[in-house]
């Protein structure tokens, strides 16, 4: 994904993580900010086989800057300081649902609420319908928020100020 000077590279990891006693998939997330890179976490997911719903279990955050590891704000796991997980995605959304995505007191509180399942999106990636767009912010502070919209089969595919520029499977020796 990219814009306005960002580029984000998200990649589905063939690597598990035990979260709070659940096997999760880890999900690394890439992110540049006029070509510096600026953030590398290792999100953890896990779907309930019978209803399809993703839950997220944590994340280790590395924050750069100048080149070098300056912090890890944002990191959290569940069962770890009166965290728990969110539910990232439900398996049969709806209009007006809404949740919580992160549970994390003090450090992420993320909630959502699903706006439309129907959307239509071009991006220099494609054109995709049947999108699900979510209206998220945060209880830590009520005044921020932001639309994102997601690609059935996809994931992804649009922040504020990001379009998908590219999709599908890498090698394990493909650069970002």
């Amino acid at each position: 994904m990219e814009g306005k000077g960002t580029k984000l590279v998200i990649t589905v990891l063939d690597e598990t993580k035990t979260v709070d006693r659940v096997n999760t998939r880890v999900v690394e997330e890439r992110e540049w900010k006029n070509g510096e890179l600026v953030e590398v976490s290792r999100n953890f997911f896990a779907m309930c086989e019978r209803t399809k719903d993703v839950f997220y279990f944590g994340e280790e955050v590395d924050m750069y800057s100048g080149g070098k590891l300056a912090s890890h704000t944002g990191a959290w796991l569940a069962g770890e300081n009166n965290a728990r997980a969110g539910l990232i995605m439900s398996g049969q959304p709806k209009v007006g649902m809404r949740y919580y995505q992160e549970v994390a007191p003090g450090i992420a509180m993320d909630r959502a609420e699903i706006v439309s399942v129907n959307d239509t999106l071009k991006t220099p990636a494609g054109s995709f319908s049947n999108c699900l767009r979510i209206k998220e912010g945060t209880a830590l502070d009520p005044n921020e928020v932001e639309y994102k919209v997601h690609a059935p089969g996809i994931g992804l595919i649009q922040e504020p100020g990001i379009l998908l520029t590219k999709y599908g499977q890498v090698s394990p020796n493909t650069p970002p």
